[in-house]
């Protein structure tokens, strides 16, 4: 790295540092926290002197795991803070297992204190489960934006890479942490500091919250066929109550053939066959990361009977949806 910096700050009236608390819930996501430390340690010494300050906390105080495996020693448990302090709330597999009442119990007596308190990759799970989130405008990783949005209707959900409304912050997860402290760096410090701890981290394109988090359709398949990448935007859409392929080409101005042939060229598989797939994606992250029940994750991909749910799951992933969402749970109890 290079030595460049801005210039120091000598004024005694300069607040003192600004504190992150951040909580890591067991199987967090070690990029999304790193890479907020990271950003955090390198405006320290671009700036040349300490603006932030850290703590690691979690339940217990001891030890916890991340989803990659390693262990990491907690500075503290979870104890009474500043009102100044910001809470980031750092999530990753199974979070639903990890948000435990200790832990939304102590959050929520933070917010009451008016603390600004955020949630990294699927930590919005965890300040939506603890009711700070009721109103408000969020985020999480795409994976889980189906399931979050059966269980919070109260949540304003987006697929931003970050969301900052008032004093809550979300992240999608992986490198969008980066951009959250980048943007409450710059706000606090100036976009120079900013832009000097973006070339440190030899990031080149800084994300805002009007950026999506998802590639386009385009680059995801592979394909750069306009009618083909506004079809498949209408099926992603409209997954609960399903559009006939004959519906799909007229809004696109084709006949239905040709939509055929066209799936089959780029996609080698018809648009019935692919319509079909996106529902049961969505059906296993449902049935995976809710507690709904198999009838009513039917009924949200589209399956008006539950027999034909089942075969068809059956037929693309090998095993029913009962045994998925058995599986499943035997998983998290091990």
């Amino acid at each position: 790295m290079s030595d460049a910096r801005l210039p120091s700050r000598t004024d005694p009236s300069v607040p003192k540092p600004k504190r992150f608390v951040f909580v890591l819930l067991d199987s967090f996501t070690l990029l999304s926290f790193a890479a907020a430390v990271e950003s955090l340690r390198i405006a320290n010494r671009m700036a040349g002197k300490t603006l932030y300050e850290w703590q690691i906390v979690g339940e217990g105080g001891d030890t916890v795991k991340c989803s990659a495996g390693s262990v990491f020693k907690l500075d503290g448990d979870l104890e009474e803070l500043s009102r100044d302090d910001t809470v980031l709330v750092c999530g990753g597999i199974e979070v639903q297992a990890a948000t435990t009442k200790r832990i939304l119990g102590w959050l929520r007596r933070e917010a009451r204190k008016g603390a600004m308190i955020g949630g990294l990759c699927t930590a919005a799970f965890t300040l939506a489960k603890a009711g700070l989130l009721d109103g408000k405008k969020a985020t999480i990783h795409w994976e889980n934006q189906d399931s979050f949005a059966e269980d919070f209707e109260d949540v304003i959900l987006t697929k931003s890479v970050f969301v900052v409304d008032g004093n809550r912050l979300t992240t999608a997860g992986g490198t969008s942490s980066i951009d959250l402290m980048l943007k409450l760096i710059a706000d606090e410090h100036g976009e120079d500091l900013g832009n000097l701890v973006a070339d440190q981290l030899i990031y080149t394109s800084i994300r805002t919250d009007q950026d999506t988090q998802r590639l386009s359709v385009p680059t995801r398949i592979g394909v750069r066929h306009p009618k083909l990448s506004q079809v498949i935007q209408m099926m992603e859409s409209n997954i609960e109550e399903p559009i006939s392929p004959s519906t799909l080409a007229k809004d696109v101005g084709m006949s239905t053939r040709q939509l055929e042939r066209l799936f089959r060229r780029y996609l080698n598989r018809s648009p019935k066959r692919y319509y079909m797939e996106l529902r049961l994606q969505k059906a296993r992250n449902l049935l995976m990361q809710t507690d709904m029940s198999v009838i009513n994750v039917a009924l949200a991909c589209g399956f008006a009977s539950p027999s034909h749910f089942s075969k068809c799951y059956r037929a693309h992933y090998d095993t029913t949806p009962y045994r998925e969402r058995g599986s499943h749970a035997a998983r998290l109890s091990f």
